[in-house]
């Protein structure tokens, strides 16, 4: 993005016309304050995915890991490409020892299975749990998700040399981006927001919020809240 070309976004802003004939002029001023906000956030975000398409080439995968897919033939991440030349990868907290698998995990991927036959005409979009595929797969049927691929870990070297799954047997989730680049797979981009990198009052959460829920809830009055969390039932 060409930032000599952008108009200031307070001139943007002044263009806004009030769907609201009864507004009070505090909340004209105090929302086309907001609006220039939203344009410099979006500037800002259009930046960000820029300068994430710059990265380098990342670092190749080395080491031959192992998958189940949906047919229970063991397959490699190179194969998990399909005809895409990248492949998209969240590993989600659903491990042998979970009864349930985490609900903040799991209503991402309701968001992501409403995207997912979007998402895949675009890039390959893997789901990979630690729990056979088979159960992944019937928790998925009963949630009525249609458009996601799972794959289960072969042992769990994928899942430690990632950080994900620390000594004590802890999940934590991962979105990780691959690249063919000839016959090599190289990271792309991996999530890699730490924990102690959170602002004062918030969880962890990276720099781009990818669930649907938290989005919404931001526009609303009461906003997130600071103690409630999705859960598997209501």
């Amino acid at each position: 993005m060409d930032m000599g070309e952008l108009r200031p976004a307070t001139e943007l802003a002044a263009k806004r016309a009030s769907r609201f004939a009864n507004e009070t002029a505090d909340y004209a001023k105090a929302r086309m304050a907001l609006l220039a906000e939203e344009i410099e956030v979006r500037r800002h975000l259009t930046r960000l995915a820029e300068q994430r398409r710059r990265l380098p080439p990342g670092p190749v995968v080395e080491k031959n890991y192992r998958f189940k897919d949906e047919n229970g033939s063991e397959t490699g991440l190179a194969e998990m490409f399909g005809h895409h030349d990248t492949l998209v990868t969240y590993f989600w907290m659903f491990g042998p020892q979970r009864e349930r698998p985490c609900p903040m995990c799991t209503n991402f991927l309701g968001g992501a299975n409403g995207n997912g036959a979007d998402v895949k005409q675009r890039v390959a979009f893997k789901i990979i749990g630690r729990s056979p595929v088979e159960r992944q797969r019937a928790f998925a049927m009963e949630r009525g998700w249609r458009d996601l691929d799972f794959a289960q870990t072969v042992g769990d070297d994928y899942a430690r040399d990632l950080g994900l799954l620390d000594a004590k047997g802890n999940e934590y989730p991962g979105l990780t981006v691959y690249q063919k680049d000839g016959n090599e797979v190289r990271v792309f981009y991996s999530a890699e927001m730490p924990a102690e990198a959170a602002d004062p009052g918030q969880d962890p959460r990276g720099a781009v919020d990818i669930a649907p829920l938290w989005n919404i809830l931001d526009m609303t009055p009461a906003g997130r809240g600071t103690n409630w969390y999705p859960k598997l039932t209501y």
